[in-house]
């Protein structure tokens, strides 16, 4: 299928696959002898790992890095992400992502809390867990 509906079976736009393209997420397609981008299912299916990985909160630099993992993940979407080797490039950028996500919490967090100080306002996020800051 060419770029525009492959862009709709996956949910995004032929501007975020050619993006994918250039940033070595995904590989070159095959193309027509005019020179337009054919996609397969197996390309679709990629997309949709990369498309959950990005909603997940992992950025397009840390699936740069575990690119060479995108393709088991597409042919199995039940499996699952598993750490490896620890000298290899893919092992720990979850665990990297998480610290980050961590850390801004724990800012977002300490902002409320001194926001809420300030204003005279209730310190307790709304969730009610306690506030850290």
């Amino acid at each position: 299928m060419r770029i525009s509906d492959a862009a709709a079976a996956a949910g995004t736009t032929p501007r975020a696959l050619r993006f994918y393209e250039e940033c070595g997420l995904l590989p070159p397609p095959a193309r027509t002898p005019a020179g337009q981008r054919v996609y397969g299912q197996a390309e679709l299916e990629r997309v949709r790992v990369i498309r959950e990985l990005l909603a997940l909160g992992l950025t397009v630099q840390d699936l740069r890095g575990i690119a060479d993992r995108l393709a088991p993940l597409a042919e199995n979407p039940r499996r699952r992400c598993v750490r490896t080797d620890p000298a290899s490039p893919a092992s720990g950028v979850v665990d990297r992502r998480l610290a980050a996500i961590d850390a801004e919490i724990d800012r977002l967090s300490r902002l409320r809390g001194r926001l809420a100080e300030r204003t005279g306002r209730d310190a307790t996020p709304r969730n009610g867990s306690a506030s850290r800051g």
